[in-house]
Parts: structure tokens; sequence; C-alpha cells
């Protein structure tokens, strides 16, 4: 279980694993090109100072792999530290830390040991230069430089390490033999097993204790490490973490709020007067329903959606406007505090200075193996390769294209879902209205319920099948723009799986929202999809119970199975990988191995995590108007995502190599423009969607009861429409009973039969449809202006911190003139 050279002595910082087995898959010609091609890198990796140590096959567990075990040694590390401006200690911190909060007491059940949150004593740091070595606090060159930091200096000489030439070009970075074949992986060493620590005392078993107090389920109430992430991991996952345990802790906020909403709507369901004159035998009774489909269907009565219609005011009350009004402040406060917690993390992880520029003038080893030409760079005064401004037009237009091409694929695969329902709407209709046996639960599934639930379901699984193929559409086309940068590469492949994944979860519930019962007619005048299918109708109730269960299909559907993939794969793949290894003795199973048989975190790992809780993010801003349960949902699976991402990151995955990052990158400028559409889908959402804005007309404009002011809201609100101007293509086949007239399902205002303006839109509409433009101007307005007050009122980078860095700046700079003073006395 040792992580070091045979001599004890030499750490392995890195190891690269080969099959060489002359068989019937490779050729003699190829099986020989790759073993001049592993040659020849190890031959430049040697020049380059590192030290190899190959581990033959026969060692090996199976028999068949070599493993090539790495160790930089010092000379190597302080030239590529230099090189890196990686930032060492120079001085123990004498900033006396901030007041306590008295609340900490009440917090110590959720604290962990000192130990573990801060494992390392805070110190000044300055970027390392080996001509000042004396300066920094070297007590020993072994231990000088952590694992992460150890990993990502060789990481970074693998990426840029020649292995020869082909077809006049010049070759160089593991990932390319990686991708050939010529290596199998290429991963940094775990310090010890999870599950127990190391024999060696020289190992810091960072890994079990991690497991131990962060990576457990039953630790889901702790606080997590994020000092221990980041010194084992690298920054870049350590901020990942660090923005979703704060995610997670302002959702408990919003959880409570959308909690107290929803018991409001459940205490208050007796109240309704809406569901209490649809379920009087006396009104709703007697209220005849047009058919709901052409031909089949019957005339109902509107009673027969009594439950459904007490189950909407749930979620469609007075409460659901005080929630959207609410979310809108909260995500405002959400981003505000983010930044002032991002602001606090970069000041003790020591990325103040850290900046992106750094990282544009490091190339992608595959920018600079595709483009041959060449161009002086005007920052660094040095010849680098370029892409012409041709190959780029060229590039990005065949990028749009596809792009546009898969969205529309997207789009339609949508339309191809509505199609379904209004196909099987009739049938659904027709079932439900000449089965007996479907009569006793006739009032909770009503035809509308049972076509949105099916057609979630539907959606859900199309959904899940185009993100298989759009995360590989979306990486060919970014690898085929060639980005100049890292950061580059990881932006545009952002923004184009965002835009995908936008389109692809949101796209159904923007048609419920917006489009489903706003454009189907009236009787005699119905609207026809492809002059074939009659467009849908919404409950008589409203759309919004609707919109709910498609929001809570697709959701909740999706949180399931991303734990599942996230936690059951990959626990199933490493089983079945080592289910051999367990036969053999322990000691025979080498540390390199155990990692070589984990999973791959991949360069990409961190993006699918953060995809997919921006994705739900969507969820609970967007359309949470029409489920203030949305966030509760959020809360409950961010407690177990955070321990199920630890988990296997710890257990089931190979070490991933640290990186640095001082922020979430552009996630923050998604969740800004998130945050903005989410006050007008909102808006829209209570003025279109929910039936609160109609009632209010009708409470302060039309009531005629004083006593009473919303009875006989019901009947006003559905149209009278008269059987005998139904034409052949709508009439239905019977009317047992001889009705005269029947009632429009959905909310429409219409003059009656008998009236000169016969089945035109009556005044009332019209003041319906200026309150709901009013209330969307207002609503917005009002939550933009408090929106940005506050984001003006609470300032990005706390005023501590600010006093902390320049307080750190000038000590800093104090050292160094000190140090450089000392020498200059030395020399004269």
């Amino acid at each position: 279980d040792s992580i070091f050279f045979r001599d004890g002595v030499r750490r392995i910082d890195f190891v690269l694993s080969y099959v060489d087995d002359l068989n019937k898959e490779w050729e003699k010609n190829v099986f020989i090109s790759l073993q001049e091609r592993r040659k020849e890198f190890e031959s430049n990796l040697q020049k380059a100072g590192l030290e190899l140590e190959t581990e033959d096959k026969k060692e090996s567990e199976d028999g068949k792999i070599y493993f090539v075990k790495i160790h930089a040694p010092w000379e190597v590390l302080i030239t590529y530290a230099e090189v890196l401006n990686i930032k060492v200690p120079i001085k123990e911190n004498d900033i006396p830390s901030t007041v306590e909060n008295p609340l900490d007491c009440m917090l110590a059940p959720l604290r962990l040991p000192e130990k573990v949150m801060h494992p390392e004593p805070d110190y000044f740091t300055a970027p390392f230069s080996k001509e000042k070595q004396e300066l920094y606090l070297i007590n020993d060159e072994s231990t000088f430089f952590s694992p992460s930091m150890r990993n990502r200096i060789v990481n970074y000489i693998l990426t840029r390490c020649p292995y020869g030439t082909e077809e006049g070009k010049k070759k160089f970075g593991i990932k390319r033999l990686l991708n050939n074949g010529t290596y199998s992986a290429a991963y940094p060493l775990h310090d010890c097993q999870y599950w127990k620590k190391a024999n060696d005392p020289n190992c810091d078993n960072e890994r079990y204790t991690l497991y131990m107090e962060w990576a457990r389920f039953l630790r889901f109430y702790k606080e997590q490490p994020l000092d221990l992430i980041r010194k084992y991991y690298g920054e870049k996952i350590g901020i990942y973490f660090a923005w979703l345990g704060f995610y997670t802790e302002m959702l408990f906020l919003a959880a409570v709020v959308g909690l107290i909403c929803f018991l409001y709507g459940l205490f208050t369901m007796d109240e309704n007067m809406s569901s209490k004159e649809i379920c009087d035998p006396a009104i709703g009774g007697e209220i005849i329903m047009c058919p709901l489909c052409d031909r089949e269907c019957e005339y109902w009565r509107l009673n027969t959606t009594c439950v459904s219609s007490e189950y909407s005011h749930l979620f469609d009350n007075v409460a659901t406007l005080f929630f959207a009004i609410f979310m809108g402040i909260w995500v405002t406060l959400f981003l505000e505090f983010w930044k002032r917690r991002q602001a606090r993390l970069k000041y003790e992880w020591d990325l103040v200075d850290f900046e992106e520029e750094q990282q544009q003038l490091q190339l992608r080893p595959e920018y600079e193996a595709k483009c041959t030409q060449k161009k002086k760079n005007p920052v660094t005064q040095e010849m680098e390769p370029y892409l012409p401004i041709t190959s780029q037009a060229v590039r990005f237009c065949i990028s749009g294209t596809t792009v546009l091409f898969w969205v529309s694929l997207i789009i339609a695969s949508m339309i191809a879902v509505i199609v379904y329902r209004l196909a099987v709407y009739a049938a659904f209709a027709s079932l439900m209205e000449n089965t007996q046996t479907l009569q006793p639960i006739s009032g909770l599934l009503t035809p509308q319920l049972a076509t949105s639930v099916t057609a979630s379901c539907l959606n859900f699984v199309i959904i899940m099948i185009l993100n298989f193929l759009y995360e590989r559409i979306a990486i060919w086309i970014t690898d085929m723009e060639i980005p100049r940068t890292h950061m580059e590469y990881e932006n545009r492949l952002t923004m184009k799986m965002f835009l995908f994944q936008f389109v692809n979860y949101y796209s159904s519930c923007f048609y419920v929202a917006f489009f489903k019962g706003k454009f189907v007619g009236y009787p005699g005048a119905y609207t026809y999809m492809f002059n074939r299918w009659r467009n849908e109708e919404c409950d008589p109730a409203g759309c919004l119970i609707e919109l709910t269960t498609q929001l809570t299909i697709v959701m909740a559907g999706k949180q399931i199975w991303g734990n599942i993939q996230e936690a059951i794969v990959p626990w199933i793949c490493n089983w079945w990988g080592r289910r051999k290894a367990r036969s053999n003795p322990e000691n025979l199973y080498s540390r390199w191995e155990q990692d070589h048989d984990l999973q791959i975190f991949g360069a990409l790992g961190l993006f699918y995590e953060y995809l997919e809780m921006v994705i739900q993010f969507g969820f609970i801003t967007l359309f949470v108007a029409s489920f203030p349960l949305a966030p509760l949902l959020a809360l409950m699976n961010n407690i177990l995502e955070i321990r199920v991402d630890s988990w296997k990151l710890t257990t089931q995955y190979r070490r991933p190599v640290a990186a640095k990052a001082h922020s979430i990158g552009v996630w923050q400028e998604i969740l800004n423009g998130m945050a903005i559409l989410s006050v007008v889908t909102n808006a829209f959402i209570v003025a279109f969607t929910s039936d609160m804005i109609p009632r209010l007309v009708y409470y302060y404009a039309y009531s005629e009861n004083e006593d009473s002011p919303m009875s006989g809201y019901i009947s006003n609100s559905l149209s009278v429409f008269q059987i005998s101007d139904f034409p052949d293509r709508n009439r239905p086949k019977q009317n047992p009973e001889s009705f005269v007239i029947c009632r429009l399902v959905y909310r429409d205002y219409r003059y009656p039969p008998d009236h000169e303006r016969k089945y035109l839109h009556t005044m009332q509409f019209w003041h319906i449809l200026a309150a709901k433009l009013a209330f969307i101007i207002i609503m917005e307005h009002v939550v933009f202006i408090v929106k940005f007050f506050v984001a003006w009122m609470i300032p990005d980078v706390p005023a501590d911190v600010k006093a902390k860095i320049k307080r750190e700046k000038y000590l800093t700079q104090k050292i160094l003139h000190e140090y450089e003073l000392e020498k200059l006395k030395e020399r004269l």
C-alpha cells in the first residue's frame, strides 16, 4: 500500500499504465510504433528532469499491465513552481481572526474538529522564486510542496512533453498518447485506502479523513472541510463544493417559505369559493360542459372535476403571488452573498492575484498541435501558433448551423409530444366518460391530468435520450472549433451544453405555462393543429396544476436518475472491475493498481456537476410560482448530492489532477441571466397561467354579492354556447338528455348566443387582459427595483476581507523588501 518508489523515499507523483502485448488486436507495425512512442516520450520526460520507475507486467495483479511511476525531484518542482506562479508560505499569518459569532455555540453540533477544518496554519504567501529559496518556510523539501501541487506540476510537464514527429508535425502531450492507445491511463495516486489509514507513517491519510468526516451520508448535517478538500483535490474542486454547500444553505430559507405557502393553501382549501361552487350539486352539478373532443365525447357536469379543483387551490392562491416575489428577491440575495463568500475564499486560498490572464497565456496542447501557422503574441512577445480568421469563421459557421439543427430537433420532439397530447386527449376523455370502472377516480384523474401525466413521463424519457446525444455533439462541435485555452474550451462547451439542456428540459414547461389553453378558439371555431388535432384546453380549475405536474415529474425524475447515474453506476463498474483482485492476497494488489481500477473523473467531471445544479436552479426559479415545494425538493436532493459527490470522488474515482480556479467561472453569468429571466416567467405564470387575476377582477369589479364577493365567479367565467350552433365536425353523436346549452371548459368571456355580438369577447375579457398586463409590468418593476437595490446595498467583497488583502500585500512587500536589503548588504 505504498505511495513511494521501491527505495521508500521518492514519492510517486504520477502513474502511467500501458498494455504491451502483441496479440491479434494489433498488427506488428502498430505494436512497434506504440513501443517507439513510449520510449521517446519517457526519454523526454527524463530529459525534463523527472525520475521514472517501471513495474513489470509480471508484478501486476492481472499479469498484463505495465505501470510507469513518476517522481518529480526538488529541482523540477522549484523550476515549474516558478513557471506556474505557485504561491508558497513566507511567514505565518499574524492578522487577528474576526470576532467570533455569538451563535457559534448553537452551531457546535454542525462543526467539524479544528484539525479537519484547518489542516494547515494560515500563512502569508508569495510566488515562488528559485533565487529566493531561503525566504520561504522550507522545513522539509519532501513535504514543502503538497501532493496536489506536485501532481499539478507533473501533469503540466506531461501535457507538453514531445514524443516524436509524424507527417512533418511535432507531436506531444499525454492526452494524444492516451487517445491513440500508447498509454491506457495517466493519474496521480490517492494517499491511502479510504476505509483505513496507511501503514506507512509518511502518508498523510487525508483521503481517510475526508471519507470519515465528509463523504459518509451520516455526516450530512456537518459542515464541509473546505480547506482539506482544497488541499487534497485543488482549488477548482474546492470552489465547487463551497458553492454547492452555500447554495444548499440558502435553499433552506426558500424551502421553509415555500412550505409555509403550501401549508397556507392546504389549510384554506375549505374556504375556496371556486371549488365549493364546482363541488356543489346545485351549482357545479347543474352546469353542463361542452364535450372535450369532437364527435366521440359526451356532455358532462362540472362537479365531476371537484377533487382536481380542490387540489389546484394548493398551488393557485394568494400565497403564490407572495412566493413568486419572494423568490425574485431570494435569488438576488443568493447571488450577492455568494460573491462575498467567493471573495473570502479567494483571500483564504491565495487566489487574489490569480487572474484569468494567467490561464490565457497557457495554450491547449491540442491548439498548439493543430495550428501550424505562427505569429508573435503581443503579451509574451514570443512566436506562438494561431488559427487564421478564415478558418475560425468557417468553423463557427459549421458550429452554429449544427447547434441550430439540434435545437430544432429538440423543438420538433416537443411538438411530437404536443401531438401525442392532442391525439390521446380525446381517447382519454372518451374512455373516462364511457368506462364505468373508472368512475370512482374520474374526479381526481381528469382527462387533462391523465394526458398531462403520461405526456410528462414520455417527455422525460425523450429528454434523457436527447441528453445522451447532446453531450457527444457539444463536445464534438467544441473540439472542431479548436479553442485556444482550457478556459475558452470550457466556456464554449458550457454555453452549448447549457443551451441544449435549457431547451430540452424547459421547453415542455414553457408550453404548459404559456401556450396550452391559450389558443383554443370556441365551439364552432376551434383551433386545430395541422388541421387535424384540436388544441388542448386547460382543466376547469386552470392550467397551473398541470404545470405543477409537469415540473414535479421532470424535476424529481431528473434528480432520481442523476443520483442513480452518479452513485450506483460507478460503484457497479468498480465492483465488476475488482471482482478478480479480491481473490488474491492484498499485498499483491498495489496502490497504483487499486487506483487504476477506479473510474476516471475526467477534465469535464466538474462541468457535469455544475450543469446538473444549474438546471435544477432553473426549475426552482423559472417556474417556482407554480410549485412552492420545488425548493424543498431541491434542498433534500442537494443534501444527498453533496454526500454522493464527495463519496464517489473519495471512494469510486481516481484522484483528479489538481487545478486552480478563483470562481465558478461562466456559470456565474448563466445564474445571473436565469435570475433576471425568472422574474419575467413568474410574472407571466401568475398573470396568464394561474387564475388569480380573473378572480381579483371579478372580486373588485363584477361581484354582485357583498356578503360573499366570490360567489357566482364560476358561472360568470364559463361562457355559454348553444348546442344547436355546433357544426357537424364538433357535434357529439349523442345527446340523450337533450341539453340545449353547454359551457366552455376553460376561462373564456364571450357574449351569450342571444346577444347581438354573439360569441365575441365581452368587456370583462379586455378588463382582465389589461389587469394581467398591468400586473406583469408592476411586478417586474417592483422586483427589479428591489433586486438592484439589494445588489447595490451588498458589497461584493466584505470590508474585513479588503482590509486583510491590503494588509497581507503590505506585509508581503515589506518582507520581500527587507530580504532584498539583506542580500544587498551581503554583496556590499
